[in-house]
């Protein structure tokens, strides 16, 4: 699919993956909306690019509808890029050494990362399959969503993480059997270390060790370089329902 001149939104674009997808998809020619759980940071990135700044819990099925009608009545037409990033990181083991239950953390990660990402991926499939074709082909739309490596490789004190992230990678490919018919592909990226406000509060030592640790290149991936990858799946027409690891060949330790 051509980028530009498509109308994108693109969730957690505050800041981190998702503003650097944000700025790129509007770097090559996309009308962008930026949602984020705060409005000063979806308006500062919209204000920058020429976006839309739009403001949603993902996992709230009623805001995420008002957000892509603003989006749709804005920019006269509904997203046909939408690009799911908001979600949150925790630390928190099965049974910790207080003894105490880590139920809330759990839930609350996986109404986040997982039900947030459905009701995103729900909502634009709807709003898609509703607008007419774009190519010779029927396409009507691209929704990538992001997984993480912890969805294989997740270490321990990331129970509840890992399973958010396993059941983002494990509705691709229903999902995109299901939309196929809508012309609509679904694909997931699973970043390994990244350089965002998750590994921001890394100390030298801890992040030197993390980076020692990333076969080639040994460094934390810069956010653009998940955005690249974001780019080239929207502009390949054959990929679709597929999970891709951007990672450095790491596979991650036990803890």
């Amino acid at each position: 699919m051509q980028i530009e001149g498509q109308i994108a939104l693109v969730t957690g674009a505050g800041s981190g993956l998702g503003e650097a997808t944000a700025r790129r998809l509007a770097a090559m020619g996309a009308r962008v909306a930026v949602l984020d759980r705060t409005a000063e940071a979806a308006l500062a990135v919209a204000s920058d690019i020429g976006g839309l700044a739009v403001t949603a819990d993902v996992a709230d099925g009623a805001a995420v509808e008002a957000a892509f009608a603003r989006t749709a009545d804005t920019f006269g037409g509904p997203p046909r890029v939408v690009v799911s990033c908001a979600g949150i990181g925790t630390a928190a083991r099965i049974l910790p050494r207080d003894g105490t239950l880590s139920l809330d953390a759990f839930e609350r990660t996986l109404r986040v990362n997982l039900l947030g990402t459905y009701t995103v991926l729900s909502v634009a499939a709807r709003a898609m399959a509703a607008a007419e074709p774009l190519d010779a082909d029927g396409a009507r739309g691209v929704i990538v969503n992001t997984a993480s490596v912890a969805w294989q490789d997740g270490q321990i004190g990331q129970a509840a993480y890992a399973a958010s992230k396993g059941g983002v990678a494990s509705l691709t490919l229903p999902a995109a059997r299901e939309l196929a018919r809508f012309g609509i592909r679904v694909m997931a990226v699973a970043p390994g270390l990244f350089e965002t406000a998750m590994s921001a509060g890394l100390t030298p030592d801890v992040r030197a060790a993390l980076e020692s640790g990333l076969p080639f290149p040994s460094r934390m991936g810069r956010p653009d370089e998940f955005a690249m990858l974001v780019q080239q799946i929207v502009e390949n027409p054959i990929l679709n329902g597929e999970i891709i690891r951007i990672d450095s060949a790491v596979r991650l330790a036990p803890k």
